[in-house]
C-alpha cells in the first residue's frame, strides 16, 4: 500500500505545482487590467549608442529648424526675439557640442581610425565639429536685440546660421547613413553594450536622469516663441 500512496501523494503535489504555474500569470493579467505584461515591463529601455546618438540628432535638427526660423524673419524684417536664437545656440552648445559630439570624439571616432575604417570621414566630422563651435559662439554674441536693431549685424547673425545650417545637415546625414550603421562591424557586442551604459552615465552625470526629455522641452517652448511648434502646418496644402 505505501507504494500507491507514494505515487498518489506525487500526482496531487504535481497537479498542486501546475495549478499555481497556471494561477500566478492569470493573476498578473486580471491586475495589470488585461494588458500583457513582460519581465521587462518596468525597466528602462535599452537604446543602443547609434540609436542615442541619432535621436540627439533630432534634438539638433529641431534647432536648425529653429534658426531656419530667424534666418526667415531677418530677411523678412519681421520680429525676432533675441532670446530664442540664443537659447538655441545654448542648447547646441551645451546638449551638442559639450555632450553629444565629446561622445563621438572620445569614443567613437578613435574606434574607427584604429580599425582603419571610415578615418577619412571622421577627420572632415572633426573638423566641422571645431567649425560648429565658432560659429556657435559667434551666433551667441550677434543673438542680441541691439545686434537686431542694426542691419549690418542682423545680416552677420544671419550669415552664421546659414553657415552652420548648411554644414550640421550634410554632417549628421553622414553620421546617421554611414558612421553609425558601421559602429557595429568594429565593436563587438560586449564593447557595444558597454558603450551604451558609458553614454547614459555621462548623460546622468550632465543632465540627471531625464536629459534628453528635458533638451526636448527645452526646443518645443523656444518653437512655441516662434510659432512653429504646430507640425500641422508644416503639411503642403
Amino acid at each position: 500500500m505505501a507504494e500507491p500512496d507514494l505515487h498518489r501523494r506525487s500526482f496531487l503535489q504535481m497537479s498542486a505545482a501546475s495549478a499555481a504555474v497556471v494561477w500566478l500569470p492569470s493573476m498578473a493579467y486580471a491586475q495589470s487590467g488585461g494588458r500583457a505584461s513582460s519581465p521587462q515591463a518596468h525597466e528602462e529601455e535599452d537604446v543602443t549608442p547609434s540609436e542615442d546618438l541619432m535621436r540627439e540628432h533630432g534634438v539638433l535638427n529641431r534647432v536648425l529648424l529653429i534658426y531656419d526660423e530667424a534666418i526667415r524673419r531677418i530677411d523678412a524684417r519681421h520680429d525676432l526675439p533675441p532670446d530664442a536664437v540664443h537659447n538655441g545656440a545654448e542648447i547646441v552648445r551645451t546638449f551638442i557640442e559639450e555632450y553629444h559630439e565629446k561622445l563621438e570624439e572620445d569614443y567613437l571616432f578613435p574606434r574607427f581610425e584604429k580599425a582603419g575604417t571610415l578615418a577619412d570621414v571622421t577627420k572632415v566630422l572633426r573638423a566641422q565639429h571645431e567649425a560648429g563651435r565658432k560659429l556657435t559662439q559667434r551666433i551667441t554674441q550677434l543673438a542680441t536685440a541691439q545686434s537686431l536693431k542694426e542691419s549690418s549685424s542682423a545680416m552677420m547673425l544671419k550669415d552664421a546660421l546659414a553657415q552652420f545650417n548648411r554644414m550640421y545637415r550634410p554632417h549628421e546625414a553622414r553620421e546617421d547613413t554611414v558612421l553609425f550603421p558601421a559602429l557595429r562591424r568594429i565593436v563587438s557586442k560586449h564593447e557595444l553594450d558597454a558603450l551604451g551604459e558609458e553614454f547614459e552615465k555621462k548623460e546622468h552625470a550632465l543632465f540627471g536622469g531625464d536629459g534628453f526629455e528635458k533638451m526636448v522641452d527645452r526646443v518645443a517652448g523656444i518653437e512655441k516663441t516662434l510659432g512653429i511648434y504646430d507640425l500641422a502646418q508644416f503639411t503642403p496644402k
